[in-house]
């Protein structure tokens, strides 16, 4: 892992559907600006710890982070936005989590969190992890060992820590 602590969060674009299903790209550090943030990062949509854990308990959780003080929360993988848009609508994000696509893994890389999947037939994804943003700065962030893992990362013991 490149960043730590302390750090500002990487500048790098991200892409996204509209609410009129147009692709967007945005710098991530825009959605910083105005308080914070939940940021967890997982090697694909439609895979498995992810489909089954991951994203399921940022959605169960969505009103703790609300009262822990985080404004928004963002799921960002190494796929195409439309893929994110699809795998959110599948598990009915609605409005809770913003759906963020790192296809060229630009800000994963800048992060240091890539893995080499190749052999799983994924090629290079995003680590497991998931991290706290206030005004651009990382506040925490839990990174997993295994990406077949889900513990620290998780939703329910990520929101115990802050």
């Amino acid at each position: 892992m490149k960043v730590k602590i302390g750090d500002d969060l990487p500048s790098a674009q991200v892409f996204f559907l509209d609410n009129s299903n147009l692709v967007q790209k945005k710098d991530i550090r825009d959605f910083t600006v105005g308080g914070k943030i939940i940021i967890f990062g997982l090697p694909g949509a439609f895979t498995s710890v992810c489909s089954v854990k991951h994203l399921p308990g940022f959605i169960k959780s969505y009103e703790d982070a609300l009262k822990k003080g985080v404004q928004n929360i963002f799921c960002l993988s190494v796929n195409d936005p439309f893929v994110m848009k699809a795998w959110g609508d599948q598990n009915n994000v609605g409005t809770k989590i913003k759906m963020l696509g790192d296809p060229f893994c630009e800000f994963t890389k800048l992060m240091g969190l890539e893995t080499d999947k190749s052999e799983k037939g994924l090629g290079i994804r995003s680590s497991r992890y998931t991290m706290l943003v206030d005004e651009g700065k990382i506040k925490k962030i839990s990174v997993e060992k295994d990406t077949g893992h889900c513990e620290i990362s998780a939703a329910e013991n990520f929101l115990k820590e802050i």
